[in-house]
């Protein structure tokens, strides 16, 4: 077997498990999508374009309660920010890629690919750019296809599923499962912690404007943990 043939089963086999939450997940968008007045096809744009569960559960949310279109853009935007530094923390491992290989990682970087691959990043920092990237690649595959699929099978059934399998038990599921093992800096956890209790304090802020403003201020103080830490080791 070649080592990028093994780095890409490693890579599927560390996602796989996230295909527990992932097919709930997209079941319960293209249900919510549906019922917000969206047809098919607009669901699977939302899914196939946006491909950002916790983005377009935001954008679907606010165009419901009629929010202004400003409001939902810039909460859409402030959900996926943290596509940005998953970008630039992916960058000294994939960043020598072709580009238009960069383009595919950037189109494929979602929360699931992004800490399983990290992980195994951290891990193994030796592996050559074709490891990492046939690594990246091998955790798209039980991810990105059956969010398609999961989200057109919900769009399809819309309220014919049940309430009693109470899909929705996805979402925080997902991002516990991707969250916790990268709990392991102080910047991590002082960021996570100021974005959970300012979300909270904030919950009363019309159009989910609370979360805008804990995103911020959560990048904000990682980064200054981040600085203040390593000015320590420096020193």
């Amino acid at each position: 077997m070649s080592i990028r043939r093994s780095a890409f089963l490693r890579g599927l086999w560390a996602a796989l498990p996230f295909s527990l939450v992932i097919a709930p997940f997209g079941l319960l968008f293209g249900v919510v999508g549906t019922e917000a007045g969206l047809d098919i096809v607009e669901v699977m744009g939302f899914s196939i374009i946006v491909i950002a569960g916790a983005a377009q559960f935001a954008a679907v949310q606010m165009m419901a309660d009629h929010a202004p279109t400003l409001i939902i853009l810039a909460t859409s935007l402030a959900v996926n920010l943290r596509m940005a530094m998953y970008s630039a923390s992916l960058t000294p491992h994939l960043g020598k890629a072709p580009t238009g290989m960069r383009a595919l990682i950037a189109y494929c970087l979602v929360d699931q690919t992004y800490a399983a691959s990290m992980i195994e990043y951290e891990r193994n920092p030796q592996q050559s750019l074709g490891e990492k990237v046939a690594f990246f690649f091998g955790t798209v595959l039980p991810i990105c296809p059956l969010w398609y699929a999961a989200t057109y099978a919900g769009a399809r059934l819309g309220t014919r599923i049940p309430p009693e399998f109470a899909l929705d038990f996805a979402v925080p599921i997902t991002f516990l499962a991707m969250i916790a093992p990268l709990l392991r800096t102080p910047a991590h956890i002082a960021a996570a912690g100021v974005s959970v209790a300012l979300s909270l304090a904030l919950a009363f802020i019309p159009y989910n404007g609370g979360l805008l403003v804990a995103a911020l201020v959560a990048m904000v103080t990682g980064a200054q943990v981040e600085a203040w830490t390593e000015r320590r080791r420096v020193a």
